[in-house]
This record gives C-alpha cells, structure tokens and sequence, in this order.
C-alpha cells in the first residue's frame, strides 16, 4: 500500500487518534468541544490584531460550529431550566461571535471567549471521579 492510500483509508479514524477523541466519555468529549472553542477564539482574535480577515473568518466560523455542536447536545428533557439557560447563553455568544467576525471587534470575541471559558471551568469542575477500586 502506498502513503498515500495509507493516510486516505480511514481519515475519521486518524482524526479520531490525533484528537484524543478515540476512547473519550460524553463528558470529555464536551470539554474537547470547550478546549476547542476557546483555542479557535484566541486563534481569531491573533488574526484581529494582525489584520488578517481570513483567518479570523475561518476561526470564527469554525467556532460557531463547535457552538452549535455544544447546543445540539443539550438534553432538555433531564437538564431542564439549565439546559434552557445554556442554549440561550450558546445562542448570545454566537451572535457576539457574528459582531467580532464582521466588524473584526475584539471586545465581542472576548466577551464570548470569556462566557465560553466559564462554562468550561464549571464543565471541568463537574468531571466525574473515577470509581475507587476495593484496593484503592
């Protein structure tokens, strides 16, 4: 087999092993999509302060998927008012998300970069333990 029909056979699964997405649970699979947003925010507001349209463009879009995925994942019908409270706050970032990207505003990415972070603190602070082992 060549390289190149090597590293084409199965890009998911590759991805996959690159991303730390192979073997991850529910909960660390949504903290992978809060690191994400919030790398892909401090990547966009680079390219702000460079004067770079493009690359702030692609982050940012590519940011708004990773908040619509974070969105999509809400169960409303066991988180209730928190998930209700959660889709709202996802839905205001994306629209501060849209302002930074079209008029290039650095308050509105870190505004949502900082309401993006919060969650993800409180995600991590809810991380489930491990189960103790009868040894340990």
């Amino acid at each position: 087999m060549s390289y190149f029909q090597k590293n084409r056979a199965n890009p998911y699964q590759r991805n996959q092993v690159t991303t730390g997405v192979a073997g991850a649970d529910p909960h660390q699979l949504i903290q992978l999509l809060l690191d994400g947003a919030t790398e892909r925010m401090a990547l966009a507001r680079g390219c702000i302060e460079r004067g770079d349209p493009a690359g702030k463009g692609e982050r940012i879009s590519r940011t708004i998927a990773i908040v619509e995925a974070l969105r999509a994942s809400l169960n409303f019908d066991v988180g209730g008012g928190l998930a209700d409270r959660l889709d709202s706050l996802y839905d205001y970032v994306i629209r501060r998300l849209l302002d930074a990207n079209l008029h290039a505003d650095v308050a509105a990415l870190d505004e949502a970069s900082e309401l993006m972070e919060e969650i993800r603190s409180a995600w991590v602070a809810i991380a489930p333990r491990p189960a103790r082992t009868a040894m340990g």
